[in-house]
């Protein structure tokens, strides 16, 4: 094919984002991936999938705990696990063929195959036919990352498994045992305790979700312990032996004791890591730190000039909406606009029920920057919207500069937190005071008003508690 502008490598919603928005400014550009579907692991075994399954859990959940409250009897309700999967693969299908659509729309030419860089110019692709070898102005590597494997706990892809298999089990484990609670872990564990697994969540930690302050996770802990998942923190797996019916899992806690569990399933939730190998970036010259990260300046260029990368495989929350707005920024300098990412404004969520999401900084973290801050909290049991709801647990929390009154950091623990936490990024955005907040008029009812009265709170003068 012809040379071009823009080779990116991953068509992830980092790739695939930046290769649009390269379009839309004049660029040829040509997108490289090595799966059979566009979208990468968010949105084929990911933050898609996921959600799908969070969202049909929590209605099977509702119908058999909730509905009775609201007045709404239903009796025989059963599981269809198949039918929860086949819907689960139609949300993700319709979405990846919707990037196959919008990069005709923009005349992105999509390349399936194993791309590796032989040059700042050059991208060999290795496909089903073959080998070919693009010329480009620019590279851009988004390739993403995957799950990190722990020692002693192998993937096997059915008893011990990433949550790319914990999103397709063929069937409801008895007993499933979770290490690492964060996010993932966290929010497929939640799946399937709704769907009848005993669930036990175990973190080296001290606290679940550690990028969050103390105090809101144990809030979450609370609530995910009332629905019956079990943790152990402070305690770490340290091998797994495979068994006739599952595996067999030995546990060391901090303090020194070891037990040793037997499960059907084991879910290793630790994190992840760049997905660097193979692609000829460290042969061609680029430098990465320790951690396999590509290194790159505020143009999301290299250490070679012509090559860039953004998202998972950069230093950087590993977040898809993250990956997206580094893929805007760095083709937008490309092409001589400023671009730029505060990720200090990049929102957090954890779509466990109820969600937690936040941006900024906590309380803990501003006091380790030696802050002085003023803190607003309303809870969500005093906002009329959450109690017609009768979803009542968490609570909205506002960090702010006890000097200047800036917003610093917004978490909330409830119902939409997901959805709500934009309204505080935006605020902070526009450097907003918590009185900013607290003197925008907010619909009635509705759960934001729980973020004003919080934003109140700062200043000791809530309205409804």
């Amino acid at each position: 094919m012809a040379p071009v502008d823009l080779v990116v490598i991953g068509a992830g919603p980092g790739g695939y984002t930046a290769a649009i928005r390269a379009a839309q400014l004049g660029m040829s550009v040509a997108c490289v991936e090595k799966d059979p579907t566009l979208g990468g692991t968010c949105l084929n075994v990911g933050c898609i999938p996921s959600k799908a399954l969070l969202d049909s859990s929590e209605h099977y959940a509702h119908a058999l705990r909730g509905l009775a409250d609201h007045g709404v009897k239903v009796a025989g309700v059963t599981l269809d696990l198949p039918t929860m999967m086949t819907r689960k693969a139609q949300v993700v299908r319709g979405l990846t063929q919707g990037i196959v659509g919008l990069f005709k729309k923009h005349k992105v030419t999509s390349i399936r195959g194993t791309a590796r860089i032989a040059g700042p110019r050059r991208v060999v692709v290795k496909g089903e036919g073959g080998e070919q070898e693009l010329e480009t102005a620019r590279i851009l590597i988004a390739t993403g990352s995957e799950a990190t494997p722990l020692p002693g706990l192998a993937f096997d892809g059915e008893r011990i498994v990433s949550s790319t298999e914990a999103l397709s089990l063929p069937s409801v484990p008895k007993r499933m045992l979770v290490v690492g609670a964060g996010a993932v872990g966290l929010e497929l564990g939640s799946v399937w305790r709704r769907l009848g697994a005993e669930v036990t969540v175990v973190e080296f930690l001290p606290q679940i979700v550690p990028a969050f302050d103390k105090a809101v996770a144990r809030l979450l802990q609370r609530a995910l312990e009332k629905q019956g998942i079990v943790f152990r923190l402070e305690t770490g797996a340290k091998g797994a032996e495979r068994t006739k019916d599952g595996v067999r899992v030995m546990l060391a806690a901090k303090n020194g004791a070891t037990e040793t569990v037997e499960v059907d399933v084991v879910l290793v939730a630790v994190g992840r890591r760049p997905y660097t190998e193979g692609l000829g970036a460290r042969e061609a010259g680029v430098k990465l730190d320790e951690r396999g990260r590509i290194v790159v300046d505020a143009r999301f260029e290299t250490s070679v000039p012509g090559i860039f990368a953004i998202g998972d495989c950069i230093p950087g929350p590993m977040l898809a909406h993250k990956s997206q707005e580094d893929g805007i920024a760095a083709v937008e300098t490309m092409a001589g606009q400023p671009g730029h990412v505060d990720y200090d404004l990049v929102p957090n969520v954890v779509y466990t029920f109820p969600e937690l999401a936040s941006v900024g900084i906590g309380e803990d973290e501003a006091k380790r920057r030696g802050l002085a801050v003023a803190v607003g909290m309303f809870p969500f049991t005093a906002n009329a919207r959450a109690r017609a709801l009768g979803e009542t647990e968490g609570q909205a929390r506002i960090v702010a500069d006890a000097t200047t009154d800036r917003v610093l950091g917004v978490c909330i623990l409830g119902p939409r937190a997901s959805d709500m936490i934009a309204e505080a990024a935006i605020a902070m955005e526009f450097s907003a005071s918590a009185e900013d907040i607290a003197r925008t008029c907010h619909a009635h009812p509705t759960l934001p008003e729980a973020v004003r009265e919080a934003a109140l709170a700062v200043a000791k003068r809530t309205i409804n508690i």
